[in-house]
């Protein structure tokens, strides 16, 4: 079951275009109104970061599905790096994946850089109210080759990780 509930979440969601209004309304009224679009590629190390996160914070939203979070990492995070989160996660008594213990109200995922065989994306994480957000960001390291994310650590708003 938590494998039909993967597919049917791992929509890539990485791509927003909205499309300009009636000429009797203001710029960003018809924005506000615009359908958002999203696309993505089977392809992009980023559109499959983006995919991750998306899924990975609708499995963790409300009463959080834990199978359906380990089988999402299981499926995008290679199995070294799983290792070295669950490590990770027992030393710091939070969520590895998000940093945090609780869930984010929103995600945003950016290309960050690329070399050595790695992309890395930084991963925008909101919370609070819509009126006071606050952000956390994360580096997340994907491995070329197979696509599969071999490494997350805290990041800052103008990429890179925060240890670099």
């Amino acid at each position: 079951m938590a494998f039909a509930l993967l597919a049917a979440l791992t929509v890539p969601a990485v791509a927003f275009a909205a499309s300009a209004g009636a000429s009797t309304r203001s710029a960003a009224t018809a924005a506000d109104d615009a359908p958002q679009t999203h696309e993505g590629g089977t392809s992009s190390v980023v559109d499959r970061v983006a995919s991750f996160y998306g899924a990975y914070v609708d499995a963790r939203t409300g009463t959080p599905d834990a199978s359906l979070s380990n089988a999402l990492r299981a499926h995008y995070l290679t199995k070294d790096f799983r290792a070295r989160l669950d490590t990770w996660e027992r030393e710091n008594a939070v969520d590895g994946v998000l940093r945090a213990q609780n869930t984010p109200r929103a995600w945003q995922v950016t290309y960050d850089n690329s070399g050595a065989g790695h992309t890395w994306t930084k991963v925008r994480l909101t919370w609070g109210d819509e009126k006071k957000p606050t952000y956390t960001y994360l580096s997340v390291q994907s491995d070329l080759a197979t696509r599969l994310i071999s490494d997350i650590k805290e990041g800052t708003a103008t990429g890179g990780a925060a240890d670099d």
